[in-house]
Formats: structure tokens, sequence, C-alpha cells
């Protein structure tokens, strides 16, 4: 992981993304501090920010043979991947996992799902880990798919126990940042 790109994608978030406020999280917790990371994701610079030290991370995991996001903060980490991957010469497909399955149309709980066979070997992308909550949610929806999810790498981990939870389900987590990046006595 390069420093200056992870210095860069810290100071990033903490322009677009990081915010004092009071919030109630996916969790059900309530926080006194937000991180929205599409707020950077989703730029140009962001986006290669992430698709770079997203990927590099890879290395530190079991070997993968595709990378998923969950709906709809994991969408944009999981494109950033897949595009990095194949100009790097090793292409690696995105999966989106819906948190539920589309009610028209193919009905599609997976998409990309076309790449999925049985014992295809994924890791699970994620913005923000609180609880590990969604990301086990995901992981069973991949399991169930056929695939199995071989690790998983967050943005920013808040310290609130979800890599711990993670970690237990036996899965090895990799976090880019944590909430001291954010608030450096936390």
């Amino acid at each position: 992981m390069s420093k200056t790109e992870r210095e860069r994608l810290v100071e990033l978030l903490r322009e677009r993304s990081f915010e004092r406020k009071r919030v109630v999280l996916a969790s059900g917790r309530e926080s006194d501090f937000f991180i929205d990371c599409k707020q950077t994701a989703l730029t140009a610079e962001g986006h290669f920010l992430l698709g770079a030290l997203m990927f590099d991370a890879l290395d530190g995991l079991p070997r993968c043979d595709a990378v998923a996001g969950v709906e709809l903060g994991g969408c944009p980490l999981a494109s950033a991947v897949s595009l990095t991957s194949f100009v790097r010469g090793r292409p690696l497909p995105a999966l989106y996992v819906r948190k539920e399955a589309k009610d028209h149309g193919s009905k599609r709980l997976i998409e990309g799902d076309r790449a999925l066979v049985p014992g295809l070997a994924v890791v699970m992308l994620e913005d923000v880990i609180t609880t590990g909550g969604s990301t086990l949610k995901a992981v069973d929806k991949i399991t169930a798919a056929g695939a199995r999810v071989v690790g998983v790498v967050a943005i920013v981990d808040r310290l609130e126990g979800g890599a711990e939870a993670i970690r237990q389900a036996g899965l090895p987590v990799i976090s880019i940042c944590t909430r001291r990046d954010f608030i450096p006595d936390a």
C-alpha cells in the first residue's frame, strides 16, 4: 500500500466524507460522527485511489477470483477494484450484492452473477465496518449462490467490534483506515 496514495485518500475522506454530527447508522446504533465514503468514492480521484489501494490489499488475503460489493456503498468499490485489476493484468469480475432481490426483470439478488461458478473465491469490499452485520449478511448471500468468501477489505473500520465479528466468522479483514484517522484520540 503506497503511503502517499493512502495519505491522499485519508485527506479526501476527511474533506468529502467525514462529519461530526449525530446519526443513526445502518446497524441501528447512534453515533456522533458519520463517514459517507460514497462522497469520496464517486469522485474520479477517489475512485482511482480506492481501486488501487483495495486491489493492493487483496495481496494480504487468500487469492480471489472476483470482488463483491454490497449495494449501495460497496458497488463503486467493486467496480473500481475490477477496473484496476484489469489494468494491472489480473482481471477480476465485480459482483453487486443487493439487499433484496429485484422484484422485476431478472429478479436477481446478485448482479454479475454470470461470473458465479461453484466455489468461486470472492473478496467482499465494504465502505465502513461498524458491527459487521451487513457484511456477514452479504457473505451469506454470496455463499448461498455457491461461491465462497475468502476475506473482506474495508475502507474504514469504525473500531466498534465489526472487524472482530467478521474474524470470528472465520474471515480475515483488512482495513485501509480506521476511525483514528479521523478522530485521533478515539
